[in-house]
């Protein structure tokens, strides 16, 4: 069972450890001394000190710390002043980079500790430098042509070669899959540039670091294949946090299973036909070769088209979900004959270069990837077939990741027996996991229960705002079923008045991309052009691009903005300050029933005698809306409104569970409390600096 850490109060004596952290955030302490604006908070200091017991005793502590609570300084305070090794984990690159950027000098400077930092990030982060050579190589355009010529400009002064330093990289070129490396593709100590490679670089570096930060999907890649330099660190490290752990389950189980895909099948042809322009040039017919893969890839293409559009399909059977089974396994079968002929071939030309070589090792997995699709699916696992506007991949993979988590990365036993010897060596003492957003229950369940975590400590540290002052929320009683056709007009028909009241600051969080363009479509139709409002709209500019223009405001004469998105932009997304005012959701965001795990995971919930809805679909429900709703307030000086456009969080009776989830605002009960809100907040916005 999960165990709660006592608050700072309840405990009686402290150790020399803990002393030490609490004085950190006392109102003397160093913080508030190095940091102006730092304001000790009973909650920070709270967690502080449970992070500071876990780091002395050993053992796992799940917090959730609600938002303002201050988690990053919690977990760092403790963590560097123990002096052990620390390596930080974060949900995405843009976490990383402002952990490591920011946060982590900020803290040590505080505290005047004098510790090595590393940043260390997967092989797709960094410029290859043979890569960017063989890209010059293939047929491009002018414009690819150019964008190559800059990033070969930044390469001549880059030290750290991580793409996320170059300026204007659209993430939706595809242009950093041609210069960056692969586990697949790289040619390790045989590449003529390795004596400068950034991965090994940086690998270096953190191997020599005190605190390296890196991300889940390292920590999981490292899992599966061992290849990305987290294996080497581990059994060096004291301590490990996991912050923004609420994604870590469903991070880990797509880095867990297997997949076999389009674009790599694609990236092979293209890197084949590459590196025989150069070498092996009568050895084979190269280009039939080439050709024949491809056809055979384009064959799984279209028999991937008759579903009708991009989606997630269930295959348990012989094929996914509304396909054939006999055109399933023929189709995808179809893909060895092509594989096999170029392993004979490859083998030949092997030993001439190492790119050729590593093309063989490469050829050799795509086969066995495409025999296993081809058989029935067996076993425990999820196998799905999952499609985009651009590419298809068939995917395998665990239902979470419990037993990986404790047996692979903790050294703990996972309930199937006692872990191996060299795994307990091998695993940090502490490890902290923390979130704003872990459950919709005292113990947290919907995070412990997938992670394998039943018996880690749990802390749930409210969030300090005074939500009931800063916030209210409002669920429109007239609006139509969320199923009906008309549900998004009527939405963005209820939000364009507000928005235009506002001038803007106005995000509209949706849970489908149909809504979103529907409601994007909608909106732009309903403002008028003299309100001088922007509508911007998830997928029509890139997301950094997006971020920026809305926090920007109607700052420096610009117009206001109104931001219509689905999916990342949920969470991490931060707009302190009066720049965001009013956060709409248009439905609430259950699971899709259509979706091959959420399927897989309700059946477990139901073979174990619970209710899939109350034990699955609606902690889920929960934890999103909490994360859609922490958008809205980011300091204490934050004023908003939240709409719910779903008329089932007032009128259904799960509807109160969910109402608990949410921040408690207060609550607007008719349509003209609603514009009565939204005029005071017209009259009261000020400019608002974020509060540390």
């Amino acid at each position: 069972m999960a165990s709660s850490v006592g608050t700072a109060a309840e405990n009686v004596s402290l150790s020399d450890g803990q002393n030490t952290v609490a004085e950190a955030f006392s109102a003397n302490g160093a913080l508030i001394r190095a940091q102006a604006g730092f304001v000790p908070r009973a909650g920070q200091t709270e967690m502080a000190l449970a992070v500071a017991r876990v780091v002395a005793e050993g053992g796992s502590l799940v917090v959730e710390a609600g938002t303002g609570v201050g988690k990053t300084f919690a977990y760092l305070v403790p963590a560097l002043l123990s002096g052990e090794r620390v390596l930080l984990s974060t949900a995405t690159k843009a976490l990383q980079d402002q952990l490591f950027g920011r946060d982590l000098p900020r803290v040590l400077q505080a505290l005047s500790l004098p510790r090595r930092t590393a940043l260390l990030k997967g092989r797709s982060s960094y410029l290859c430098l043979h890569r960017l050579a063989l890209a010059r190589q293939l047929e491009s355009d002018d414009a690819l042509a150019e964008h190559l010529g800059e990033i070969e400009l930044w390469a001549q002064a880059t030290q750290s070669g991580d793409l996320a330093e170059f300026p204007h990289l659209d993430e939706r070129s595809g242009i950093a899959a041609l210069v960056t490396s692969t586990r697949e593709n790289c040619l390790g100590a045989g590449c003529a540039h390795a004596r400068n490679c950034y991965v090994y670089r940086a690998r270096r570096e953190a191997l020599g670091a005190d605190v390296v930060v890196v991300n889940h999907h390292l920590l999981f890649a490292d899992m599966a294949v061992r290849e990305s330099g987290v294996a080497e660190l581990l059994p060096t490290v004291h301590t490990v946090v996991v912050d923004e752990a609420h994604q870590l389950n469903e991070i880990g189980v797509l880095f867990l299973g297997t997949q076999l895909g389009s674009r790599r099948l694609q990236d092979f042809v293209r890197d084949l036909l590459a590196a025989t322009r150069q070498s092996a040039l009568g050895l084979a017919d190269w280009q039939g070769l080439a050709a024949d893969l491809d056809a055979a890839t384009r064959s799984v293409s279209a028999w991937v088209r008759a579903l009708g559009g991009p989606g997630r399909w269930r295959w348990d059977a012989g094929a996914p979900q509304g396909l054939s089974d006999t055109d399933g396994s023929r189709v995808v079968d179809g893909l060895a004959p092509p594989l096999q002929a170029l392993i004979g071939v490859l083998a030949l030309a092997g030993e001439q270069t190492p790119e050729l070589d590593r093309l063989g090792e490469r050829c050799v997995d795509l086969l066995a990837l495409a025999q296993r699709f081809s058989q029935a699916h067996e076993g425990a696992s999820v196998r799905w077939l999952e499609c985009s506007a651009s590419e298809w991949r068939l995917m395998d993979s665990p239902h979470d990741i419990a037993s990986a988590l404790r047996s692979r990365l903790m050294g703990l036993p996972d309930g199937d027996g006692p872990v191996l010897q060299q795994a307990e060596a091998a695993a940090p003492r502490a490890w902290i996991f923390t979130s704003a957003t872990l459950g919709d229950d005292d113990r947290l369940s919907w995070f412990t229960e997938p992670c394998g975590l039943q018996d880690a400590r749990v802390l749930r540290v409210p969030s300090p705002f005074d939500y009931g002052a800063q916030a209210a929320l409002y669920v429109p009683a007239d609006l139509p079923a969320p199923s009906d056709a008309s549900h998004s007009q009527r939405v963005a028909e209820l939000v364009a008045p507000a928005v235009q009241a506002l001038g803007g600051r106005t995000l509209v969080l949706t849970t489908s991309l149909r809504a979103l363009r529907a409601i994007g479509q909608v909106l732009r139709e309903a403002l008028p052009a003299a309100a001088g409002i922007d509508v911007l709209v998830q997928g029509e500019s890139p997301k950094r691009w997006l971020m920026d223009r809305f926090r920007e405001g109607a700052a420096r004469g610009r117009a206001g903005c109104v931001l219509v998105a689905s999916a990342t932009f949920w969470e991490g997304f931060d707009v302190p300050g009066d720049s965001l005012q009013l956060v709409v959701i248009d439905k609430l965001p259950f699971p899709a029933p259509t979706d091959p795990l959420v399927q897989a995971r309700s059946e477990r919930v139901a073979a174990a005698g619970r209710s899939p809805f109350a034990h699955y679909a609606i902690p889920e429900a929960a934890v999103a809306l909490k994360q859609g709703a922490g958008r809205l307030i980011r300091s204490e000086t934050d004023r908003g409104i939240l709409v719910v456009c779903d008329p089932r969080l007032a009128t259904m009776g799960y509807g109160k569970r969910l109402l608990r989830a949410l921040p408690p605002m207060r609550r607007l009960h008719s349509a003209q409390e609603f514009e009565e809100a939204i005029a005071v907040l017209t009259r009261t916005a000020t400019t608002h600096a974020p509060c540390p």
